[in-house]
């Protein structure tokens, strides 16, 4: 499915059809200079890649979160290359996750080596300069209504962090320079220092 779309002109949604996951990551890897996700009714997300600085910033979560995961030993995190089907059929990619290790085994051996059909206990999404606020936050949404536990919208340009919670409702932070994880998630501190400024010496 080759096709041409001026940087100026993403993020773009497109009408498509449903994909198996062989038929998706085949798709995915035709075009390796762009980002997919698709939607619950087979609309594909097109996005382009990702700024430097906002990778500084995405990788310094991730690594945090490897660190506590480890530690921690109940769950398995991601970043942001890792794809998931939720039960809704959408084709998620966020910036960071953690998911238990007990549902990840429920999945079976096959699935396990392919696209987890499950969705995250906690994910996290990082806006970038790209990202318009609605559809980021119409997607934290459906993370919870999909079956998270927790999730963080991250907006490092204006400082502020929205918390998802699945017990209902949005709290909204900001000038905060640490976040700590809740239910699942308890233990976990993520320093935004760095992800405020990721370039800081």
């Amino acid at each position: 499915m080759p096709f041409l779309i001026d940087d100026a002109n993403l993020p773009a949604t497109l009408t498509a059809h449903p994909m198996t996951d062989e038929a998706f990551a085949a798709f995915c890897a035709e075009h390796p200079d762009l980002n997919f996700e698709m939607t619950a009714d087979a609309e594909l997300i097109v996005m382009p890649p990702t700024y430097s600085d906002t990778g500084v910033g995405n990788f310094e979560i991730s690594a945090q979160l490897w660190v506590w995961a480890k530690k921690d030993g109940r769950g398995y995190g991601c970043d942001s290359s890792a794809g998931f089907v939720l039960p809704n059929g959408a084709r998620r990619s966020p910036d960071a996750s953690w998911t238990l290790k007990s549902r990840v085994r429920q999945l079976g051996a096959a699935k396990r080596k392919s696209f987890w059909h499950l969705c995250p206990d906690f994910v996290i999404e990082v806006r970038s300069d790209t990202d318009r606020l609605k559809p980021l936050q119409r997607k934290m949404r459906e993370y919870l209504d999909q079956g998270a536990q927790l999730g963080w919208m991250i907006d490092p340009e204006n400082k502020t962090v929205e918390i998802y919670r699945n017990t209902g409702g949005v709290e909204r932070r900001a000038g905060v320079d640490t976040l700590e994880g809740e239910g699942p998630m308890a233990g976990f501190v993520l320093d935004l220092t760095r992800v405020w400024d990721p370039l800081a010496e």
